[in-house]
């Protein structure tokens, strides 16, 4: 597993070490991984950009959960690209190298991008337009495209892309975490898009199914129903002050520009101006997938949870 230490790394984890037929989980990050383990997990500090084919062929790794990758947007979108593009890249070569069977990778369904003329629901057969300039959209995108490229060019190992919406539980640490911080929030006079949320629990089940049984394919994952940009603020008892767009996007611009904030540029703005909801026909109906929660259980359970301290940098 790539990008060990990140929230998604950390829940897989301990879902992985409840099951009989794992042997071994060699964990890999450039930070440290917290918490108390089993001792089928073995960490190992490594960057995904350096050589790691040696590490699959020491430990016999059938299966690679590839999760690194650099959450924040960056002013150096060289340095974002060598790790989450060139880091996949390098995985993929590794993996041919070692022998590995299966590879999976936790993509995002803001590939879709958040556009006025989205559908009501986008599927796996849409096309992924992610934002300009919205830089994690745009990176995921590029990876799936390397991850595409590879499967016509390889036989084996097989590949799993499963694109999730914003993933919320008990122990949420992710982007989210940090919008729902801010003592006030800021919205687009005249939109309240539908958002989608991923329940912790859901993602691990998904994730986990995926790797034991080397499902091959491209799967969106979403909780059922969904919660408007206003419900999510209510949920956690913050106010929204609306702006109209041209005014709000120059602003952001502008704050970004100046270093004022470390967010997001204005393009980020899109996912709550416009829909980006996806639909689940596809898994459900190939892999027999049940969502357990729904956008709003996963939300809720946030709220009532609690968050957790934010982590800067790997896993997705």
């Amino acid at each position: 597993m790539t990008g060990a230490s990140g929230y998604v790394g950390r829940t897989l984890i301990r879902r992985l070490e409840q099951e009989f037929g794992v042997e071994r989980i060699l964990a890999t990050d450039v930070l440290p991984l917290e918490g108390e383990y089993s001792a089928k997990v073995r960490f190992i500090r490594h960057d995904v950009t350096d050589p790691i084919h040696g590490l699959l062929r020491e430990h016999e790794i059938d299966s690679v959960a590839h999760l690194a990758f650099v959450l924040n947007p960056g002013r150096n979108r060289a340095a974002v690209s060598k790790v989450n593009i060139g880091g996949t890249a390098n995985v993929l070569d590794a993996s041919v190298r070692a022998g590995v069977k299966h590879i999976l990778c936790f993509s995002s369904t803001t590939v879709y991008g958040a556009h006025a003329d989205n559908p009501p629901l986008l599927t796996e057969d849409s096309p992924m337009r992610p934002v300009a300039g919205f830089q994690y959209g745009e990176t995921k995108a590029a990876v799936e495209l390397l991850l595409w490229d590879f499967v016509r060019r390889n036989k084996s190992p097989t590949v799993s892309i499963l694109r999730s919406c914003p993933v919320m539980g008990p122990h949420t640490d992710n982007f989210i975490s940090r919008v729902f911080s801010r003592s006030r929030l800021v919205g687009i006079r005249g939109c309240d898009p539908p958002m989608q949320l991923l329940h912790e629990d859901d993602m691990t089940e998904v994730l986990s199914h995926c790797l034991l049984e080397r499902i091959p394919g491209t799967y969106n994952m979403t909780g059922g129903d969904s919660v408007r940009w206003s419900e999510m603020a209510e949920a956690f008892g913050k106010k929204i002050v609306y702006l109209p767009a041209g005014l709000l996007y120059s602003l952001t611009n502008l704050s970004w520009a100046m270093g004022l904030q470390s967010e997001s540029p204005a393009s980020g703005l899109n996912f709550i101006r416009y829909r980006w909801t996806v639909s689940t026909a596809k898994i459900e109906r190939d892999l027999g997938i049940d969502f357990e929660y729904s956008s709003r259980d996963a939300l809720m359970s946030f709220v009532n949870g609690g968050p957790v301290e934010f982590s800067e940098v790997h896993g997705s």
